[in-house]
């Protein structure tokens, strides 16, 4: 029988709050599955922070590894994700980079649903990765400028105000506190 050879693809999804759900990628995800005839072997749905110094938070990190040990293996050629920022939140360019080659190393590519210009040839990708991923630093750092500025402008108009977890409220985990 010949035909049109089966394409095995990942999904990853990952949101980074609570108030965030890695469903609401689902439904571009499939439209593009289903115009390029993926077939699913693979999916991983996180809900974890992004915070960590920008590599995300213990589930990321042992999703990340699983996935790439699942490449390793071949268990899939395409790394599906919505949009470059749902696997590298705060990693930068190099970060970007480092995980498009170590996808590549294991015979697979990195695509995205959003940003078109990821399936470039590898040597336009870098570029484009690097400068995307910049664009992405930059604006994380932005936004984290931009919070802390407001806390601190609140904390000026109102000092009994707090930032954070409310004392006695009951924490998901343990959290590296300012001093």
């Amino acid at each position: 029988m010949s035909g049109t050879p089966v394409i095995r693809c990942a999904l990853w999804k990952w949101v980074s709050t609570d108030h965030q759900d890695a469903e609401n990628q689902d439904a571009d995800l499939a439209q593009f599955i289903a115009h390029h005839g993926y077939t699913v072997a693979r999916e991983w749905a996180l809900s974890d922070s992004a915070w960590k110094n920008g590599t995300g938070g213990p589930a990321y990190q042992a999703a990340r590894r699983e996935m790439l040990e699942a490449a390793h293996k071949g268990e899939f050629s395409v790394l599906l994700v919505w949009k470059l920022d749902r696997i590298i939140r705060g990693e930068g360019a190099e970060g970007a980079l480092r995980l498009i080659r170590q996808l590549r190393e294991r015979g697979c590519i990195l695509v995205s649903v959003t940003e078109t210009w990821l399936t470039a040839s590898p040597e336009v990708q870098d570029i484009l990765v690097s400068f995307a991923g910049w664009m992405a630093k930059m604006e994380s750092d932005k936004r984290s400028e931009r919070i802390r500025a407001g806390l601190v402008r609140k904390a000026a108009a109102d000092p009994s105000f707090r930032p954070g977890r409310q004392p006695g409220a009951k924490d998901k985990c343990q959290r590296k506190r300012s001093p």
